[in-house]
């Protein structure tokens, strides 16, 4: 063998059957020596050489194996597989309120789901080796599932409740209270990651159960931080922060070291951000899913993203803003829920009491906070244009439409007197949105009422004129109802004053809504550990009286009956009858305004009493069901090859 080293280019062996004829010289005269000195009788030639031959076939075998199929190199790219599969249950995945539906263990052989059958949510599980998935018991009302990290529990929100459930079947374990979540993430050292409320900062909680506490705070400028994701190893979060904004559109993707470092902001414009396996960071922004490579050691992005999935189900401005129905394993497999008409502009609808549907405004918007002015000719409204909402008038005797804002300014109120319009603006300059109003004919100035650091939303005025109920969000204490002073002076030019607090506990409370003879306010309360409606006596003191039952939003007065509206979590309408005694407000039970249902964005009661405005649902046919999601397969080679991730 010690030609093959030799510098001398004859002396060196050309092939490897040069090196099987010498081998085989070299042992058969080895053979033949020991034969010798052994006084043995030498073995046939070809036995000698016979284990020999083996080996050199085996390393001639191994040599052609490392010169067709090196193991240095780089395997090819799988191409991308899309599978429409129905979800393997009879049940239909909402569409309307898109959240976080959707979940895949890590290994990506489990997919759980949340689904409605007669509108009722459960949580699902299906194996992907099996056709059907099985409904888990004592999950009704799930949301937002996401697996353990051994893919053995699956947690979920129901009932003002953070939960987790075994897959292999078993009882549900509550863990916690978390009344307006909005997403979770389980850890590898046995925590749960999640956002309760829909303010504030994200909080922290064994996965056996306890009492939740932060696991970060809030930078300035930010009001929300949900949707979370732990990085691997534990030593990050990354989230999807917001500061009260118009839409999640524009809301940010940051990444925050644990357990006290600086957020950095990685991807602006963008919700529902994720890191991959693949090297990648997605995120959704127009119902498109980008992707950019992502080095995880520095915690930023390392090149410029790409769109690779349209067509998405996500939601920007609705219900749980910020959430997608997106989930991928870490083995490269993902599913989704592919777009609705649901979240198209929609027209505007009358409603009356006896169930009649006929068009408001036919022209399809994109709005929402619907108000009547107080003799009714005309509403207020919030209107997408582009990205940015503002605040127009419709006066729909004439059908004619007119923009009272234009610098992103949304949320109208009407003062009593219908001569001006309140609205959420950042018309100052500052970070966070005040109360400000103007002329509803749109002449003079726009003049600020409130000034704060914290976000506000203006929600009701008295009917004297002399006070504005509205709700901001507190850093410490969470949505606040408050109450603004307004004094008039001898030029019947009215003046804020200073604001106060109706209710601050550690519940989250918004909507105040003063009842028309100014002596009650109805709002929103998740104390229960759900959203309903309360009322309190106003100025107070005094006690509360529970309306709704079954969850609540939108509280609307009747003007011309004893009668609180409001809206359920699934769409429906609702009325409740009351009587005043003395100090006590005494309510029926809720009942059904009509079999229609009302689709995110509000409604309002014409002051007349007896019809509504709003978007009403599309009532679907019996057999008409969203029970089809989209897997793809190979989706890590995809996203290398659409956003190829630098060498290291």
């Amino acid at each position: 063998m010690q030609r093959c080293l030799k510098k001398d280019p004859k002396q060196r062996l050309q092939a490897i059957g040069d090196a099987r004829i010498e081998i085989a010289e070299l042992l058969s005269g080895a053979s033949e020596q020991v034969a010798a000195k052994a006084d043995l009788p030498l073995p046939p030639r070809w036995q000698r050489a016979f284990p020999w031959a083996v080996t050199i076939a085996a390393l001639s075998a191994l040599a052609g194996i490392l010169i067709l199929w090196p193991p240095w190199r780089t395997a090819s790219p799988l191409a991308l597989t899309r599978l429409s599969a129905e979800i393997g249950a009879d049940a239909s995945i909402p569409v309307v309120n898109t959240s976080a539906s959707l979940a895949l263990s890590a290994d990506g052989s489990l997919l759980a789901f949340t689904a409605q059958k007669s509108g009722t949510a459960q949580l699902y599980i299906r194996r992907l080796g099996e056709l059907q998935s099985t409904p888990v018991d004592g999950t009704t009302g799930a949301r937002e599932p996401f697996f353990s990290p051994d893919g053995a529990w699956v947690a979920f929100f129901a009932d003002g409740k953070l939960k987790k459930v075994p897959v292999a079947g078993g009882a549900v374990i509550n863990l916690c209270d978390a009344g307006s979540d909005r997403g979770g993430a389980w850890t590898e050292d046995h925590a749960i990651v999640f956002q309760p409320a829909a303010n504030g900062p994200l909080f922290r909680v064994p996965d056996s159960g306890g009492k939740p506490v932060p696991l970060i705070t809030l930078t300035e400028g930010e009001y929300t931080e949900r949707w979370p994701q732990v990085m691997p190893g534990g030593k990050a979060v990354l989230y999807t922060a917001h500061s009260a904004g118009t839409f999640f559109e524009d809301a940010n993707v940051v990444v925050r070291p644990l357990p006290n470092g600086s957020p950095k902001i990685v991807q602006r414009g963008g919700y529902f951000g994720r890191y991959l396996a693949s090297g990648h960071l997605i995120y959704i922004h127009a119902n498109t899913l980008f992707a950019e490579p992502f080095d995880i050691r520095r915690m930023e992005p390392i090149g410029s993203p790409v769109p690779v999935l349209e067509n998405v189900a996500a939601n920007p401005n609705s219900v749980t803003p910020g959430a997608a129905a997106f989930a991928a394993s870490q083995t490269g497999t993902a599913v989704y829920l592919p777009n609705q008409e649901a979240f198209t502009a929609r027209s505007i609808e009358w409603l009356d009491r006896a169930g009649k549907v006929t068009p408001l405004r036919a022209i399809p918007l994109l709005w929402s906070a619907l108000r009547f002015a107080p003799d009714g000719r005309q509403i207020a409204v919030n209107i997408v244009d582009g990205r940015q909402q503002d605040v127009w008038l419709y006066e729909w005797s004439r059908d004619t439409l007119t923009r009272l804002t234009s610098d992103g300014s949304h949320v109208p109120v009407w003062s009593p007197d219908g001569r001006r319009i309140t609205f959420r603006s950042k018309a100052g300059g500052d970070p966070a949105f005040n109360l400000y109003w103007r002329l509803a004919d749109g002449s003079g100035a726009v003049q600020r009422l409130t000034e704060s650091k914290n976000a506000q939303f203006p929600s009701s005025w008295h009917p004297s004129g002399k006070f504005l109920a509205f709700f901001e969000i507190n850093p410490q204490t969470g949505y606040d109802l408050m109450i603004l002073p307004m004094e008039a002076d001898e030029a019947l030019s009215w003046k804020p004053g200073k604001s106060t607090a109706f209710l601050n506990t550690a519940a989250t409370e918004t909507s105040p809504m003063f009842s028309p003879d100014g002596r009650w306010i109805a709002y929103l309360s998740n104390e229960s550990g759900r959203a309903e409606v309360y009322v309190r006596p106003f100025p107070g003191p005094g006690g509360k009286w529970q309306i709704s039952t079954q969850g609540a939003t939108n509280p609307v007065w009747s003007r011309t009956h004893h009668e609180l509206l409001f809206s359920t979590p699934d769409g429906s309408l609702m009325v409740v009858s009351y009587t005043v005694d003395a100090d006590s407000f005494r309510a029926d039970k809720a009942r059904p305004w009509s079999d229609k249902r009302v689709q995110p964005g509000g409604f309002d009661l014409h002051p007349d009493g007896e019809r509504l405005g709003l978007a009403v649902a599309p009532n679907a046919p019996p057999d008409a069901r969203q029970n089809k999601v989209v897997f793809l397969f190979n989706f890590f080679d995809e996203l290398r090859r659409l956003a190829p991730v630098p060498a290291r």
